[in-house]
């Protein structure tokens, strides 16, 4: 029914391919190496009866890479926003990711606040509070996943596919629009939601 363009953002070392690889392929990618540029994956999922298909960029979290991963920002409708919750130094650098994607991508991107490597939760560094909290004073969705176990991460981004579902039935987003991030991929869909004085008049067969 519809195709949404999504994000993986977030510092190096986050597990943001890992996160992506266990979405796509249902299992950890062990030899997980530093993503150079940006790589892809995709998967329908089946959201609230509709069939989305996800088209997943998941960027480099490595600065020298940055100025080619923020041109891939365009029209896209969500974004895994991603940091360890072992490491302070990647939740420090939260705010920045955040305003990179909400000016390069659209002020509308869905955005979903994703505290990983949940599995590691001795050696925490920040605490799902704090997180929580910036997450609400950024009007954010917020949950804690493990690329490892695979907790939440299909959560995570149904949750994502969810609220955009929500957001172009409301009105709030509409899919016509250039860079909403958001394709029909049936076209009856389309005329459907367009106002009637809008739809085309299907042609009779002149049975010529």
């Amino acid at each position: 029914d519809f195709l949404f363009k999504f994000l993986v953002i977030g510092s190096a070392g986050t597990g943001k391919s890992c996160l992506l690889h266990q979405f796509i392929e249902n299992k950890f990618k062990q030899d997980s190496n530093h993503t150079i540029g940006v790589e892809f994956g995709s998967r329908v999922v089946n959201v609230g009866g509709k069939t989305v298909k996800l088209q997943i960029w998941d960027t480099a979290g490595q600065e020298r890479f940055r100025s080619v991963t923020r041109s891939y920002y365009r029209g896209a409708a969500g974004a895994l926003l991603v940091y360890d919750i072992t490491s302070r130094e990647t939740y420090n650098s939260l705010a920045a990711w955040l305003t990179d994607a909400r000016t390069l991508a659209s002020p509308n991107i869905v955005v979903i606040l994703c505290g990983n490597k949940k599995d590691l939760d001795p050696e925490r560094e920040v605490t799902f509070l704090e997180a929580s909290r910036f997450a609400q004073e950024n009007e954010l969705m917020f949950l804690e996943t493990s690329a490892l176990t695979g907790e939440n991460v299909e959560e995570a981004f149904l949750k994502c596919a969810r609220t955009i579902l929500n957001k172009i039935d409301s009105g709030e987003l509409d899919p016509e629009r250039m860079g909403s991030g958001i394709q029909y991929g049936d076209a009856s869909l389309r005329q459907l939601r367009q106002p009637r004085s809008a739809q085309a008049v299907t042609p009779q067969p002149c049975g010529c």
